[in-house]
């Protein structure tokens, strides 16, 4: 019991709790991985457009500088000029600029998803507390903050001297190499560098995203009053659910009360069970329970039935078998056809007799035709 009532939050968190936490912008996310998705792509693009950019860049540097007299005392033609040097740099840098943006999608959402909230976009006055920045600061997610920094900087730092140490002899020998192919061949180390270097961040990020999925996991955990308090209000208060229900019988009551005065026949126990039948010769088909009830309510049936001059025969057996087996506003069972018919054939001679236009019709039937599985 103790545990239950001490507050530490042990219980990981419900679908509910994640996904309010996910509507409030509080999912999990690793700002390494995006960066790292980001160099990554950075250098792919540059790898896959390098050739095609510096290729269009020098075709429009010589273009731009090889300008005639009249191209440059024409407005128009300098328009052009421009347009179609711009032109042949848009294809390359729009490949490389969407390489990068993508990368940057892939990185941010391959942890936690995609998620647009307000909630996350909205001002807390909360950060602008001091005593909340100063915790921030020295906290426990400040020093991982730090301990990472740390880690990128020695796994950089580390990577970068073996490529330098590994490649120092070619860097030396561009001094010796021809003009211009020894700044395609720097270029071109440069960005096989810069690859490396940026695939050296991968080490961070396979330990940063893991860290980020623990953490946000932790920080939505639930105590065991909070599940509690959770299934109660998606399920509902108890007392509540019972006072619906209690409201919900009462209505169907009433309504069942109501019909009464239309059956054609009440089967009564005659003291414990009352089953109120309605029988429509024109439609045909079987007929119909339209209200049913014990002790009290069978008491209430009999009751509105005398003061509607609704029928009243008494059949124990029959009566408890039409309880338990058929349902308000359903036909009664089939196996109980024969002994309703027979009530029925009884009530319509009982009524012509009573207009003068038959004999009084025989007793009814003690036994009735009810199968033994139907007894009751």
């Amino acid at each position: 019991m103790a545990d239950s009532d001490s507050g530490e939050k042990t219980e990981e968190p419900t679908a509910k709790k994640l996904s309010d936490a996910r509507k409030k912008g509080q999912i999990a996310r690793s700002k390494e991985l995006g960066t790292m998705f980001v160099l990554v792509g950075s250098a792919s693009a540059l790898l896959m457009t390098g050739e095609s950019l510096v290729a269009a860049l020098s075709t429009m540097m010589k273009r731009l500088f090889s300008l005639s007299r009249e191209e440059t005392m024409d407005i128009h033609a300098l328009y052009q000029v421009v347009s179609d040097s711009v032109a042949s740099v848009a294809a390359p840098l729009l490949w490389m600029f969407f390489i990068i943006m993508l990368a940057a999608f892939i990185g941010n959402t391959l942890l936690g998803g995609m998620s647009f909230s307000w909630g996350a976009m909205a001002p807390k006055f909360s950060k602008l507390s001091p005593l909340a920045g100063f915790k921030r600061m020295f906290g426990v997610q400040a020093m991982v903050e730090f301990v990472k920094s740390l880690l990128k900087f020695f796994v950089v730092f580390i990577v970068a001297y073996l490529l330098l140490s590994g490649l120092f002899d070619q860097i030396l020998g561009l001094s010796l190499e021809s003009i211009p192919n020894n700044f395609g061949h720097a270029v071109d180390m440069l960005l096989w560098m810069f690859m490396a270097l940026t695939f050296s961040l991968i080490i961070i990020a396979v330990v940063d995203a893991p860290y980020q999925s623990w953490n946000h996991n932790r920080q939505l955990k639930m105590t065991k009053q909070e599940i509690k308090d959770e299934m109660k209000n998606s399920e509902g208060n108890p007392q509540t659910k019972g006072r619906i229900r209690q409201k919900q019988y009462e209505m169907s009551q009433r309504r069942m009360m109501q019909e009464v005065p239309n059956a054609d026949v009440v089967v009564t126990n005659p003291t414990h069970y009352s089953v109120a039948l309605k029988y429509d010769a024109d439609q045909g088909g079987a007929p119909v329970v339209v209200a049913k009830g014990i002790d009290e309510m069978a008491m209430h049936i009999r009751t509105i039935a005398k003061e509607h001059g609704v029928e009243i025969v008494q059949s124990p057996a029959l009566a408890r078998s039409l309880y338990y087996t058929a349902e308000i506003d359903q036909d009664i069972p089939e196996e109980l056809f024969a002994a309703v018919a027979q009530i029925l054939a009884f009530l319509f001679q009982l009524k012509a007799h009573r207009k003068g236009k038959g004999r009084r019709p025989q007793a009814l039937a003690k036994n009735l035709p009810i199968p033994e599985e139907f007894r009751y």
